[in-house]
């Protein structure tokens, strides 16, 4: 596929506000394959081309902050968190800059994404200029998720989560899929218990 050179680069938005209730810990600070789980999305996004990455902090802001030093991104932080993440997918897009054509929402605690798969759902965007495009893993969407700016104010005025917004607009979007077994879905100890007992995760 050809990309004009002087296309704008698509964002990543990285969100990162959650108590981890359910995991009895930080769980963005879990580190898998010798990294946390923070650092990880941010570089993978980091390699996938997007720029700005945008990452939005809530629970333990300044802990989480601290081990994203040195790495290519930008951060905010939802004083509203605690109320869900449809308030941090709002300042996610709410902090990006203006003019930006297009934004990746990503999950730290999906540590199977790959920057490779990121940049499919860039290229599938730049190919199709689909106003959303939707990753599904073995017919189970889940991010990353492209959302074209068109769809920006929607969300930052709305109170929805990202799934609800795709569900309204399911029939403009392109579909890129994943084999099932790539949706890696931290949220409970035996999760990291299963991961750490051999899944490999490229």
């Amino acid at each position: 596929m050809q990309v004009e050179a002087d296309a704008p680069a698509v964002a990543a938005v990285v969100l990162a506000g959650g108590s981890s209730t359910r995991m009895g810990q930080n769980k963005l600070l879990l580190r898998v394959d010798g990294e946390a789980l923070i650092v990880r999305a941010v570089r993978r996004a980091a390699a996938a081309g997007l720029d700005p990455v945008v990452v939005v902090l809530g629970h333990e802001a300044e802990r989480v902050a601290s081990e994203l030093g040195g790495l290519a991104c930008r951060t905010v932080v939802n004083a509203e968190h605690a109320s869900g993440q449809a308030s941090s997918f709002r300042a996610g897009i709410g902090a990006l800059p203006i003019g930006t054509p297009a934004a990746v929402v990503l999950l730290p605690d999906m540590p199977g994404v790959t920057a490779e798969m990121i940049a499919a759902v860039v290229a599938c965007y730049r190919q199709t200029r689909a106003p959303l495009v939707v990753s599904e893993y073995g017919g189970t969407p889940a991010p990353p998720t492209l959302y074209d700016r068109s769809l920006f104010d929607e969300i930052r005025s709305g109170d929805a989560l990202g799934r609800e917004v795709v569900r309204r607009h399911r029939g403009q979007a392109q579909i890129v899929g994943w084999p099932a077994d790539r949706l890696t879905d931290l949220d409970e100890p035996g999760d990291v218990v299963r991961l750490r007992s051999g899944v490999s995760l490229g």
